[in-house]
């Protein structure tokens, strides 16, 4: 007992000097922490610069919670007359604000499209594919037009930002390298696992365990409550613009990050006195996303991470937009007019708990993934089978499922910007996401990127191997949700084990939710393909001068195209127009590209 005295006192210390202690270990880690940080910035700037920018981002939102906390009722008494004087005024400024802005746009739109009128392909699906929406609407003269204007113009906003600036496009290229490069440490608990020849050569031991880790990755920041914080701060900044409800506004927030399944768990108390419109919302939210664990497997495919994160944004407010416009909300809302609701954080009692559980976890996704594949591409290539046989029996020749698609589907391709000559391929892809699902379309997709990158020419004979950069893009977009026949049981069988006494509710939005989700996937198409920026050639003469032809690239086809372009072939004598005039190398470039490429020129 005597020996035990003094710890029982040092316990006693830190319980009645608590908060003192805290602060101290508190300013003593900050106060390391802004050494490191000097040492950091001094030693190499540029390389510090990640560094600088998350510091600044903490720094910020941690001002600011002190100054809401200490200050934020002092404020808002001293706003409090500039507060109504706005209020009195909003009646007429508000049509002010419209006409601007509608003013501004519509200029906007004149201005850009006059240089590309491809990009008026794409504005004139987004038109198309609200106005079909509105067509479905269940209750025409209830639409919030607030809600739908705000949630089109969030958008939109973020599209430019992403697509068109030059802080967005490189800020989102630098997350997209720094996912890819995160993600490329799963391959250390992979190969020791399985070895390095199957994770090198197997699909499933390559992607998968990305799965695994990032589901791991997800449930250490749900721990640690930045899941909760983020999702917190997007689902603020969409109630107070749409004026949607807080339960709706926080599961479509949530989506951006987790699954159709998942994403209403962060809800679950309050699911059972949601109105039918607010459960259409959700279920849309669920639809219209892809949860952040498969996007780690989509990045491996080699699908643009940078695109699939825009894509996953985007679809937020617009999910919650077009929500509101296929099902309004004509019933009262418990949840209306309140500011905020409870999230709740996970049971774990520590970090390592919290780790092992998400790996867990994420196992019956993996199997999930697996089985979904090997079962729908079996069933696909039985469907193609029955349908070549079919269709022989008519003299009809190579008739598939995709070929099908392509031809059902084309137009809706076309619409959403992809040239003519790509929609057939746009259209396969969409109709392996709709009736199958994204994870085989998108393994598709990557095919299509891989032999455009690698140089195979567009055409093997009458089939195309290759979509253009700007197809690949508005693909990516439109493939962006888990908007598929098959996830309807899968949406129903997740929020029925929630609320079993709302299972016939469930039910009866559950068709108008899905049509719902795959027209946002699609809407994030057009407007990608609205915003898409064509990518610079370049000096090919330059290129091909310098270049080393035992590979191919697509910078060298494209060359070579405009080289063939370039080339005249009359009376037997070989002469070049255009960049190639006068060049002394075009001839030996011209032989070059001959070696790897066919065209009426290399005959001469």
């Amino acid at each position: 007992r005597k020996a035990l005295q003094p710890a029982s006192k040092a316990k006693r210390f830190c319980k009645a000097h608590a908060k003192v202690l805290k602060m101290v270990i508190q300013g003593l880690l900050g106060v390391a922490y802004l050494c490191y940080f000097i040492a950091a910035c001094l030693l190499n700037i540029q390389r510090a610069l990640a560094l600088v920018i998350m510091t600044a981002v903490v720094v910020f939102f941690t001002c600011w919670s002190l100054l809401k906390k200490h200050c934020g009722a002092k404020v808002l008494l001293l706003l409090s007359p500039v507060w109504k004087c706005f209020q009195k005024s909003w009646p007429w400024l508000k049509w002010l604000v419209w006409v601007a802005l509608l003013g501004g746009l519509i200029t906007w739109l004149v201005l850009d499209t006059s240089r590309n009128r491809e990009q008026l392909i794409s504005l004139s699906g987004f038109c198309f594919l609200v106005l079909f929406l509105f067509a479905c609407s269940k209750h025409h003269g209830a639409v919030s037009w607030r809600a739908v204007f705000w949630g089109l113009g969030l958008q939109f906003l973020f599209g430019l930002f992403v697509l068109r600036t030059s802080p967005g496009v490189q800020a989102f290229q630098w997350l997209g390298d720094q996912i890819q490069y995160f993600l490329s440490y799963t391959t250390a608990g992979s190969s020791f696992v399985f070895g390095n020849t199957l994770i090198e050569e197997v699909f499933a031991f390559q992607t998968l365990p990305i799965v695994v880790f990032f589901s791991c990755v997800m449930s250490i920041l749900y721990y640690l409550g930045v899941m909760q914080w983020l999702i917190v701060k997007i689902s603020w900044l969409l109630q107070i613009s749409m004026g949607t409800t807080p339960t709706e506004t926080l599961s479509v927030a949530g989506n951006i990050f987790v699954g159709q399944t998942e994403a209403p768990l962060l809800i679950r108390p309050y699911l059972a006195d949601m109105t039918r419109s607010e459960i259409h919302a959700v279920m849309t939210g669920g639809f219209s996303t892809i949860a952040g664990s498969v996007m780690g497997a989509y990045i491996s495919f080699g699908i643009d991470a940078s695109l699939l994160i825009a894509a996953s944004v985007m679809a937020a407010p617009c999910a919650l937009a077009m929500s509101k416009l296929v099902y309004p909300e004509v019933e009262e809302s418990k949840f209306k007019g309140k500011a905020s609701i409870h999230l709740s954080s996970g049971e774990e009692q520590n970090i390592l708990e919290a780790a092992s559980n998400g790996a867990a976890a994420s196992v019956g996704l993996v199997a999930n993934i697996a089985a979904n594949l090997i079962a729908f591409l079996a069933v696909l290539e039985f469907i193609n089978a029955a349908l070549l046989w079919l269709g022989e029996m008519v003299d009809i020749e190579g008739l598939s499922f995709q070929v099908i698609c392509s031809y059902v589907l084309m137009p809706v391709a076309f619409l959403m910007g992809a040239d003519w000559a790509d929609s057939p391929l746009v259209a396969e892809l969409l109709g392996i996401k709709i009736f199958l699902n994204e994870f085989v379309a998108y393994q598709q997709l990557a095919t299509y990127k891989k032999n455009r990158l690698s140089g195979l020419e567009e055409w093997d004979g009458s089939r195309k191997q290759w979509i253009s950069e700007r197809a690949e893009s508005i693909t990516t977009f439109a493939l962006c949700g888990f908007a598929n026949l098959s996830s309807i049981g899968i949406m129903l069988g997740g929020l029925a084990s929630m609320v079993p006494q709302r299972k016939g509710d469930l039910a009866s939005v559950v068709l108008r939710a899905l049509l719902t989700g795959i027209c946002v996937s699609m809407l994030n198409a057009c407007l990608a393909g609205l915003l898409h920026v064509p990518t610079e050639l370049g000096d090919c003469v330059n290129f091909l001068s310098t270049a080393n032809f035992s590979s191919t690239s697509y910078t060298m086809y494209m060359c070579c195209k405009q080289l063939f372009a370039s080339s005249v072939l009359e009376n037997g004598t070989l002469s070049f127009t255009g960049p190639w005039a006068g060049v002394g190398d075009s001839v030996l470039c011209l032989t070059q590209c001959c070696g790897h490429y066919n065209h009426t020129s290399c005959a001469g």
